[in-house]
């Protein structure tokens, strides 16, 4: 029998595509290629995320292949590893697709077709079964349905990222329900601010007491559980009830503002090297540095970043070595 995977993601495979307009709502002309074929989805992007750091045999995901899938997309996830993608024909229908629309500053998201949602009973009797670490995007009365599928004898390090439409005040009583059972509660500062009810724009000062409210709110077994929350350009806060709050800062910061082309799935993937730096460290500060080189990847172009070798068989993303990135963040981020 194979060993468990160290990470598997239940996010969606989704097919992206993107509409630009002015803040009057009329077509910028800007468009992306290839037309409707980019890779998206949460869960995408946390498996890229945690491969930046380790081997595709160590990390899952589930892809629904509908009668549109293009061969093109197919080849692309391969060169990141084929251990790590199961996929999974859908004869009777489409694959999953959404529009981004982006008006001005304000970003939208919409589903074109209809979901194909994943709950630990898809990877149940799979070479993704009893992960070690699980991430899901979801509402938080569909994160208590997915840990009540969570099977006996397996206690995985859950990570869970509240999605972003249903981080609203009417969702806190389902979420306090369900914290109990979470390791890793992780919004982004808007989302954590959206559901308790605290105004804009985020401040460390509002981001601290945030944290402080959720740990109050019982995160984890016992309440040893952890926020993290992702706060872009002012880096990340992470706490737990037994432990001083503690910032890292972000890789890219605004002074590198050539560098930051897209932040679409900077947040997932985010998620995705916390996981891998959990397995590599076991030390969840550590293990945010390790996220935040994850993050930095992802925003330096549109779409997922590129995976190379040096002629000694080193991985390069983007042309670089996460490790150099990571000494240089850990050198930043000293205790």
């Amino acid at each position: 029998m194979a060993p468990s995977k160290s990470f598997v993601t239940l996010g969606m495979f989704i097919i992206d595509e993107f509409l630009f307009m002015d803040e009057d709502g009329q077509p910028t002309g800007r468009t992306l290629e290839p037309q409707g074929s980019r890779i998206g989805g949460g869960g995408t992007y946390a498996a890229i995320g945690a491969r930046i750091w380790l081997p595709p045999p160590q990390i899952g995901m589930i892809v629904d292949k509908g009668t549109d899938f293009p061969n093109s997309i197919h080849e692309r996830l391969l060169r990141y590893g084929n251990e790590m993608w199961m996929f999974r024909d859908q004869p009777h229908c489409g694959t999953t697709r959404a529009i981004n629309s982006y008006r001005g500053e304000l970003r939208g998201f919409e589903y074109k077709t209809p979901r194909i949602r994943l709950t630990p009973k898809d990877i149940t009797g799979t070479e993704l079964a009893r992960p070690k670490i699980l991430h899901f995007i979801c509402s938080p009365g569909r994160a208590s349905a997915i840990m009540s599928e969570v099977e006996e004898g397996w206690k995985p390090i859950t990570i869970y990222e509240p999605i972003p439409d249903r981080c609203v005040p009417e969702e806190l009583p389902a979420l306090k329900k369900v914290l109990p059972l979470i390791s890793i509660l992780s919004p982004n500062a808007e989302e954590a601010l959206s559901l308790l009810s605290t105004p804009l724009p985020s401040t460390k000062n509002s981001i601290e007491n945030a944290a402080d409210r959720f740990l109050g709110f019982g995160v984890g077994d016992e309440g040893s559980g952890w926020v993290v929350i992702r706060s872009g350009a002012m880096g990340v806060y992470l706490k737990s009830r037994d432990t001083q709050g503690t910032w890292v800062t972000a890789f890219w910061t605004a002074k590198d503002g050539d560098k930051i082309v897209d932040v679409t799935g900077a947040g997932n993937a985010f998620l995705g090297g916390l996981a891998a730096g959990l397995v590599l460290s076991g030390d969840l500060f550590q293990a945010t540095l390790y996220a935040t080189i994850s993050s930095s990847f992802i925003i330096e172009q549109e779409g997922l970043p590129s995976l190379t070798r040096a002629p000694s068989g080193t991985e390069l993303w983007n042309g670089d070595e996460p490790l150099k990135r990571l000494e240089i963040l850990q050198q930043r981020n000293e205790k």
